[in-house]
């Protein structure tokens, strides 16, 4: 086992995302509320899009995996932040921080590798449409998103065992409201360059893999809609794929602005902020942005609020 965690810390104590007492009850309840929203908006979805025939297609089956993503990656610090507003003793078990850590790494990944995946689906339904049916088939689908997950397991892995092999034998401090890897990897007494050196380079390999995916896809999007000559089917594509940039940019600003720095400039306040946004504001407005700008989807909702007012 050498080289592997002989740590003596046996809990780590959180600082939470504010110290200001004042705080504490308005934030729960608007974090509560943030929750709340993200939850029935994204269980909402993967409803919807299980009980109505006209939305099983391959874009609507990688939104409900996406949504899946979002409850998962949502969940697994919300709930202890929420409880954490009210315990002056915020604590976590070092086998419950790395497991925090590690399903959280795996499903935000998982997430930006979906929204990749999901440029690549709008890029071959508007760029070849006729060759759409033989691309995305069901077997290529259910691949691309297993591959997805199998891509944020890879990482979340990577980060974890490296974690595991570093010591701990104090502070146990965690300036921040949940256990991620970079607040982690400052607490350790051992040398964790490595760590840093791999998160920085897998974080930069993803977003950089990911981005070319996304930027080649709407760059095709956008030469195929400017050829489509009916106004409205050019409305409708601009539409479909104006959502998925909207996620997209939201998500990888927010990303890009707490991992891919140096760690130099590497700020865990500024890190507290920005996953705020990416880890519950974002899910709730992707909920919003895919119901509310998407005819289809709201469609979908009429259709299954008629059905059972006429079962009634």
């Amino acid at each position: 086992m050498a080289g592997w965690n002989h740590t003596r810390v046996k809990e780590f104590l959180l600082v939470g995302l504010t110290e200001n007492p004042n705080l504490q009850i308005p934030l729960f309840l608007l974090f509560t509320l943030i929750y709340f929203i993200t939850l029935v908006g994204k269980c909402g979805m993967i409803i919807l899009i299980w009980l109505n025939p006209q939305l099983h297609t391959p874009m609507y089956f990688f939104l409900s995996n996406l949504s899946f993503c979002d409850v998962c990656y949502s969940t697994v610090f919300a709930h202890k932040m929420l409880v954490d507003f009210f315990s002056k003793h915020k604590s976590s078990t070092f086998s419950g921080c790395v497991l925090q850590s590690f399903f959280f790494a795996v499903y935000a990944t998982t997430e930006g590798i979906f929204l990749s995946m999901m440029a690549y689906e709008r890029c071959v339904t508007i760029v070849n449409p006729l060759l759409y049916t033989a691309i995305m088939t069901q077997r290529d689908c259910i691949q691309m998103v297993l591959v997805c997950y199998l891509a944020g397991l890879i990482n979340s892995l990577t980060h974890t065992i490296g974690l595991l092999k570093l010591d701990f034998c104090g502070p146990n401090i965690v300036n921040h409201y949940f256990c991620d890897i970079p607040p982690l990897l400052r607490l350790s007494c051992s040398d964790a360059h490595n760590n840093e050196m791999l998160l920085l380079i897998f974080s930069g390999v993803l977003a950089m893999f990911t981005f070319i995916i996304i930027m080649v896809s709407y760059i095709r999007i956008i030469i195929a809609i400017q050829r489509i000559r009916s106004a409205e089917w050019r409305l409708k594509a601009f539409s479909t794929s104006a959502s998925h940039l909207t996620a997209v940019t939201l998500l990888y600003g927010s990303v890009t602005f707490s991992y891919i720095q140096p760690s130099s400039q590497y700020s865990l306040e500024q890190e507290k902020v920005s996953n705020v946004f990416y880890t519950l504001l974002i899910p709730m407005l992707n909920s919003l942005i895919y119901s509310l700008r998407n005819k289809d989807v709201k469609d979908a909702a009429k259709w299954s609020v008629w059905q059972k007012r006429t079962s009634t």
